[in-house]
This record gives C-alpha cells, sequence and structure tokens, in this order.
C-alpha cells in the first residue's frame, strides 16, 4: 500500500514548547519510529511536512539581523525561508528516519516547487500561524511594530500570512521516479515552496502553503492508498476546548462539511481529507502523530471515507 503521512508543524514543534534545534529533533525522533512503523509493516511511505513554527523563528531571526547590521537591509522573502526549512526538517527526518531503518532503505528529500494563483483570495485574507506563540498583549505590540496581522490560536496569539491553494507541484516527475524505485520520499514540505507565474517567468510568493491541501495534492498526483495527517491531537472534535467536546471516529466527508472547523487550524486539515476521499474513493485520517503505527492500522485517529454515510463518534 502507497500510503502518504502529512506531519503537522506544530507536531514537530509542539505549541507552547521553547523552539530549539533539540526539542525539534526530539519531536521527529518520536515521528520516526512511527513512521518506520509504516514501512516495517510493508507500506511505501511518501512523507510531507509543516513549517508554521518553524518559518515564522526563521523570519524572526532574519528581520533581528536586518535591524541589527542595517535597516536598508531586505529580509529574505518568505519562498525562501520556506526552502530553508525543508532542508532543516527534510535533514532531521533524514537522519532520525535512517537511524531506526534499515541501511539498505533508501531516503530522500526534495525541494519541491508548488504554483499558487496571484488572484487567490488566500492574499487578501491571511490564516496562516507562522511562528512563536505569544499573549494577546505581546502579539498586539508587535503587530503595530513590524505590521504584522495576529489572530488567536486556541489560548495564545500568533502571526499570519496568506495561505494559498496549491495548483501544481513542479517536482513531480522526480518524485515518481524515486517512488517507483522504493525510495522514502520527503517531499512538499511546508506546503512546497510558494511560486507563480509573471507572463512566462517563475517567481517566489510571499506566502506559506498549507501543507495539507498540498500534501493531498501530492497524495491524489501519486495514486496514494492512504492518506494520514498527523498532527498534535489524537481525533478531529466538534466542540475542541469545550466541556461539550466530542471526538468523531469516522466520517463521510459531506458531514464534515456541515460541521465547520477553524481555517487557521483544524479547517485545511478537514477540507484536505475531504478532498482526498471524495476525489479517490479511499481513506483519509487525521490523528496524533505518535499514533500513525496505530492509524495506518485502522486503529485510532478519525477516518474520512466516503465508504459510508453518517458520522460515528468515539
Amino acid at each position: 500500500m502507497r500510503v502518504v503521512v502529512a506531519l503537522g508543524g506544530n507536531a514537530l514543534q509542539r505549541r507552547g514548547e521553547a523552539m530549539t534545534a533539540d526539542n525539534q529533533r526530539a519531536n521527529v525522533r518520536v515521528a520516526a519510529e512511527q513512521l518506520a512503523a509504516v514501512t516495517r509493516l510493508g507500506h511505501n511511505l511518501v512523507m510531507c511536512h509543516g513549517n508554521g513554527p518553524q518559518v515564522g523563528l526563521l523570519g524572526l531571526q532574519n528581520d533581528a539581523y536586518a535591524r541589527h547590521v542595517d535597516d536598508k537591509v531586505t529580509p529574505y522573502p518568505l519562498d525562501v525561508l520556506g526552502a530553508q526549512t525543508e532542508g532543516m526538517i527534510g535533514y532531521m527526518v533524514e537522519q532520525e528516519l535512517g537511524n531506526v531503518l534499515p541501511f539498505e532503505v533508501p531516503i530522500a528529500t526534495i525541494l519541491t516547487q508548488t504554483e499558487v494563483d496571484a488572484n487567490d483570495p488566500a492574499f487578501q485574507n491571511p490564516t496562516k500561524f507562522v511562528g512563536p506563540v505569544y499573549t494577546k498583549e505581546e502579539a498586539e505590540k508587535l503587530a503595530a511594530d513590524k505590521g504584522w496581522t495576529v489572530k488567536a490560536d486556541g489560548q495564545y496569539y500568533r502571526r499570519v500570512v496568506p495561505s494559498p491553494k496549491p495548483k501544481r507541484i513542479f517536482e513531480m516527475r522526480p518524485i515518481k521516479w524515486l517512488i517507483e524505485k522504493g525510495v522514502v520520499v520527503i517531499a512538499a514540505g511546508g506546503g512546497g515552496i510558494p511560486t507563480m507565474y509573471e507572463g512566462d517567468k517563475l517567481v517566489g510568493v510571499e506566502a506559506v502553503i498549507d501543507k495539507d491541501l498540498a500534501s493531498a495534492l501530492l497524495a491524489r498526483e501519486i495514486d496514494a492508498d492512504y492518506f494520514v495527517i498527523a498532527t498534535d491531537v489524537k481525533t478531529v472534535f466538534v466542540g475542541w476546548g469545550t466541556p461539550e467536546a466530542k471526538a468523531i471516529r469516522q466520517a463521510h466527508p459531506d458531514e464534515m462539511d456541515k460541521l465547520g472547523f477553524a481555517a487557521g487550524s483544524m479547517g485545511p486539515k478537514v477540507e484536505a481529507a475531504c478532498e482526498f476521499a471524495r476525489l479517490t474513493g479511499k481513506k483519509a485520517v487525521i490523528g496524533a502523530l505518535e499514533d500513525i503505527e496505530k492509524i495506518v492500522k485502522g486503529e485510532a485517529g478519525t477516518v474520512i471515507s466516503t465508504e459510508k454515510p453518517g458520522i460515528e463518534w468515539y
């Protein structure tokens, strides 16, 4: 079975956790153990990852350097920072996977460009959380100082940037070549590097593509049998954060559409899973990073499928 696993940036860098290389590597190590289990079950693994916390941190570091050296220094744009996160996270995942898989299992990270539409309404309504979390007071001050847009993310506040929908992944041919050779492929990191055409010229874009939608596109393009979105919660909940919260075991995409989920957090995950299930007739699952092996076995997470109508609760 060909399995695409999309790891959330918040699964690799936990909410409220210090954004250090050591913490990220520890979380990647947990992911690697789970991902290795997928390959041991005999499945062909393709992995994607988010980069919201990481790209935001690089942006802060970049901005601090520009202010320290010369206010006229232009900071690197988000597309370049996105490329950096693909290398950083891909490196850690490759290394930690290599430490738990047999030496003969090949692993490769593909620097991936993703095309977006210049007229995407996301550019007028930023929703993608990036960087660390702040208190409301801290976030409002940073917004005023730096010209950011900030929004609530649970009990915290974070910077938000445009998150246009992915149209095309440019490196699909080499990705497919590697998969056919049995390589564990890491691709579309952070949703891919955001690019668009200006005339006949491809250029970078100041945005962060949602990795779940890009992963769903990748999963369809490679004819994946199973699409897993791994995040920092065990299931999709209705009424998350309230005493009435209910966990969903299985649902038809039409039922998920009726529930409504936050655009900056669970919304894109549900949208991506529903899109994959509708267009392929196959299963998509949303669940916790530490449950990936159980998810692939059908023992955990929220399954979204067109196989039967309605909704089931845990």
